[in-house]
């Protein structure tokens, strides 16, 4: 996920600010919160927290120390041992599986999940990553280091800083006696950054028998908040068929499929624009193996994002038509074979009152900056399986504060924790409640 933001005010702790002026700015976060008197905190849960936070920081330097890249499956089975270990010492009941086979290959990585059964009414679940997009030893030149409020480190904030807040706040609230659910279920699945692949169907089948899923995704340091709705993910290829010749001593016997892919690939790069809810940006091309001879098969592979629900064959219809429309290189055909390999997460009435209620728990902190209540990012998240079959209230973006995702030196926001882990307990116990 990179979702680019607003600037918004520091969420460094208000240190040295005038008492006044801290009273006028909290006051402002608790009406942009919600149109309700802002409650007191929990002064347990609050407490908490802030007791929770060096364990937390713990875990974080442990889980990014080993090295868990998506494609990197011993990296891959040495974090799920961790989070195994993890999960079943707060009394879980774990259930560890290999991921379903996918394009006629084996997973490479493995689906956790552990369950709680409780004295409440509510179905909950929880949802995050322990794969990241670092191949193995990228710590050897990105090692964990800390520089002010920040805390290095690869896949720290995307998604190893949500499965810490998913450990955390459950021993918190074990330590409350919280058994306020009829059941509680979390899962980890280690193959997010490659799409999910081996965990979707999982992912939707559980889903659809809970009443709320909340999913630890993290959230822009620059503008922290929770996620109304995320893109939709796919590729699409687009394959020309020529006719090959010498290419020094007969080309006008040929025809050139990588010319006419170009052609193509140059009418069709704005279709998407005409496309409501459709993004398409063309990336890779091939063709040919060698140099003196016409090509007659050439390939272009685009990323196509969507948010909106039919978008992805709206987009295809609309390519077919382009591409029918014209042609450079005459007897040569052209097919385009569209993936969807994550659908859009597209967050209803019950996401925005789960990410308002969020709004207002945070609120009683009394921060500067008040929790941001974000429409939609381009980046694709698991929250789209969760919410496929309608019947779960899904919300996102509930991990770590952080920037530099897929990047160099990526981090989280070491003060946004207290904060984080209080939003996480005291959500859980008010859906609890309900």
């Amino acid at each position: 996920m990179k979702p680019v933001f607003k600037p918004a005010l520091s969420g460094r702790p208000n240190r040295g600010l005038p008492r006044r002026l801290l009273s006028t700015l909290g006051a402002l976060a608790c009406a942009a919160a919600s149109a309700a008197v802002c409650a007191a905190p929990d002064a347990t849960l609050l407490a908490a927290a802030r007791a929770a936070q060096p364990q937390l920081v713990n875990t974080l330097r442990e889980m990014v120390a080993i090295e868990s890249g998506t494609m990197d499956a011993p990296g891959l089975a040495r974090i799920a041992d961790y989070a195994e270990r993890r999960l079943t010492a707060l009394g879980g009941q774990v259930e560890r599986r290999k991921g379903a086979p996918a394009a006629g290959k084996d997973s490479l990585a493995e689906v956790l999940v552990a369950r709680w059964s409780g004295s409440g009414k509510r179905r909950l679940m929880l949802i995050a990553h322990l794969d990241t997009v670092y191949w193995p030893k990228t710590l050897d030149s990105q090692p964990i280091k800390q520089d002010g409020n920040k805390l290095y480190g690869p896949g720290i904030a995307d998604d190893k800083g949500g499965v810490a807040l998913i450990l955390h706040s459950l021993d918190i609230l074990q330590r409350a006696g919280w058994r306020d659910f009829a059941t509680l279920t979390v899962l980890f699945n280690g193959d997010e950054e490659s799409g999910s692949a081996g965990s979707a169907e999982t992912i939707a089948r559980l889903a659809a028998e809970q009443d709320v899923v909340l999913s630890y995704e993290p959230t822009a340091d620059q503008d922290p908040g929770v996620l109304l709705a995320a893109a939709g993910v796919g590729s699409l290829t687009m394959s020309v068929a020529g006719r090959a010749a010498h290419a020094g001593a007969a080309p006008q016997l040929g025809r050139n499929a990588l010319i006419e892919l170009s052609h193509q690939v140059l009418a069709t790069a704005d279709v998407a624009q005409g496309v409501p809810g459709a993004q398409l940006n063309w990336t890779t091309m091939s063709a040919g193996n060698v140099r003196n001879q016409i090509p007659d098969k050439a390939s272009a592979h685009a990323d196509v994002r969507f948010t909106a629900i039919g978008a992805d064959s709206a987009l295809l219809a609309a390519m077919r038509a382009k591409v029918a429309a014209s042609s450079k290189v005459p007897d040569t055909q052209t097919t385009l074979a569209l993936v969807v390999g994550r659908p859009p997460f597209v967050g209803d009435a019950r996401t925005r009152a789960l990410a308002q209620r969020a709004q207002a728990i945070h609120a009683e902190l009394g921060l500067a900056r008040p929790l941001s209540i974000h429409p939609i990012t381009g980046g694709g998240t698991d929250a789209g399986w969760a919410q496929s079959s309608g019947k779960a209230a899904v919300l996102e973006s509930l991990g770590l504060p952080g920037a530099g995702y897929h990047a160099k030196d990526e981090y989280i926001d070491l003060d946004s924790i207290v904060p984080r882990l209080y939003l996480s307990t005291r959500l859980l116990t008010e859906l609890g409640r309900d």
